[in-house]
């Protein structure tokens, strides 16, 4: 007896041909170029972040004799950061991280309010991705004749396109590399540097790996990059909610849709007339019709081109608009945007944002301008003398983060007759008078002895006093002082 449970049991050879891949291939994407207030809006945006980006490293700062005079400067050789009038040393680093958290609670802020605003006009994969687009449709055409020549066999015409679209973005990507490393170095000499062959191995490298990751990313990926790479897409659905303000399809006001023709009546149909026009411009290639998606960046040149479709047809503006969620069930066009900027989410980081500033600024305002540092020696821990005292060894690191030198004295207190002197080549019982130059650290090797009789214990603290002569500032290191067992 056959059991039927077997019957339908297909026992074909597999043809591997016909097995399918686990990943989709890429479509690629010819955005459509779109005109409205918001693609004006985002050339001005992107002319301003390439020009700050190219042209700060060229911004002179006078930082007095012995100063790099470069406005912003990541000085790694002298370990130091500066931007304008401010100097951040390795022993500064907060600042750092506090701007971190600034620049992250102001992207959750902006995100809760108005969605992916950073991404859609601001975010450098945006603005470069826009530069390289722009080139290929100089160079190309507009998005029909990209398509067009995409499917074209190749030619002269074809190759000469390609070869002249690519260089430029190749060139895009050099300047581009060429302009971060200015940040790393004085702008000036390292250009006559780099022209010279004369440069670091380091800043031929570092341009070379910018060239090709912005070629890559700006002109081959696009939105795969916003899409697979950037982990924001996926984060930022914790900041927004039904008060943000992103791009909208107001679908009960445009279904259902279909084509219309002219003369032809809008009673019982929607505002929507199936153009496709919003998915031909989208750099992403979606269709917002679809509703919120990871992968909309929110640039809103969608809204361009239905609001030039609108008006072409004879109907209200603001088929898709900037709104929040409960406006995509609105059908009335003439309805006011209702706002509610405050909201318990925006009100938590507006409220982080105005301590940590207010705290960066507190510590900026009253950063100390001398740093100094007390290390005992460890090896030995003591030595006692021939007169029965007991002497302890330090290291005296001075930082002096002014662009002029100074003379600082240094006492020490802390144990009844206790006596102090410098070690500096080899010479002793010196006055504790030192001089650090302008901008520098500088090390002294201190000595202090005590009489074993006024050591009460085994161990013992005092301090190491630091006090510029010609100022008022005064740094107090505790340190302790070490003998032996009573």
């Amino acid at each position: 007896m056959v059991d039927s449970s077997v019957e339908n049991i297909d026992v074909r050879p597999v043809n591997k041909k016909e097995n399918r891949s686990l990943f989709a291939k890429r479509e690629k994407i010819q955005p459509k170029k779109a005109r409205g207030s918001f693609r004006r809006l985002k050339w001005v945006i992107m002319g301003v972040t390439l020009a700050i980006y190219y042209i700060t490293p060229w911004i002179r700062w006078d930082r007095g004799e012995g100063g790099p005079d470069q406005a912003v400067l990541v000085d790694l050789a002298r370990e130091r950061f500066y931007f304008f009038f401010i100097e951040i040393w390795p022993q500064e680093v907060y600042y750092i991280t506090g701007l971190l958290i600034l620049a992250a609670i102001s992207l959750f802020l902006v995100t809760s309010l108005f969605g992916r605003a950073w991404c859609g006009y601001s975010c450098p994969q945006t603005v470069w991705t826009d530069l390289f687009i722009f080139v290929e449709r100089m160079v190309e055409g507009d998005r029909n004749a990209r398509l067009k020549l995409d499917k074209a066999p190749m030619s002269a015409s074809k190759l000469s396109k390609r070869v002249l679209k690519h260089t430029i973005w190749i060139i895009i990507g050099v300047l581009t590399g060429g302009a971060w490393v200015f940040y790393f170095a004085d702008a000036p000499t390292l250009l006559v540097e780099l022209f010279t062959l004369q440069a670091p191995v380091v800043a031929y490298s570092s341009v070379a790996l910018l060239t090709a990751t912005t070629y890559v990313f700006g002109g081959l990926m696009r939105e795969q990059v916003c899409t697979y790479m950037c982990p924001w897409p996926r984060i930022q659905g914790a900041m927004v909610d039904e008060d943000t303000l992103t791009v909208t399809y107001h679908g009960a006001r445009g279904e259902p849709r279909g084509p219309h023709k002219k003369n032809e009546s809008w009673e019982g149909r929607g505002h929507c007339i199936d153009c496709n026009q919003c998915v031909a411009v989208c750099p992403m290639g979606i269709d917002i019709r679809d509703g919120l998606q990871l992968e909309c960046i929110t640039c809103a040149l969608c809204i361009d081109a239905c609001n030039d479709v609108m008006d072409k047809v004879n109907l209200p503006r603001g088929l898709i608009s900037y709104d929040t969620h409960e406006g995509q069930f609105d059908s009335n066009p003439e309805r006011k945007l209702k706002l509610r900027f405050i909201r318990p989410r925006t009100i938590a980081y507006g409220a982080i944002l105005a301590l940590v500033g207010a705290i960066m600024l507190f510590t900026l305002l009253n950063r100390s301008v001398l740093d100094v540092n007390v290390i005992r020696d460890r090896n030995p821990l003591f030595v006692t003398l021939s007169d029965g005292s007991i002497r302890n060894g330090y290291t005296v690191k001075i930082l002096n983060k002014v662009h002029e030198t100074r003379q600082f004295r240094i006492d020490v207190e802390g144990i009844a007759g206790m006596t102090a002197w410098l070690e500096v080549s080899g010479e002793t019982d010196r006055p504790l008078l030192v001089t650090v130059p302008a901008d520098a650290l500088s090390s002294y090797k201190l000595y202090v002895s005590a009489p074993a009789e006024n050591l009460e214990e085994k161990s013992m603290d005092i301090d190491v006093i630091v006090t510029d002569v010609d100022g008022t500032e005064r740094d107090v290191q505790e340190t302790s002082f070490k003998g032996p067992e009573k």
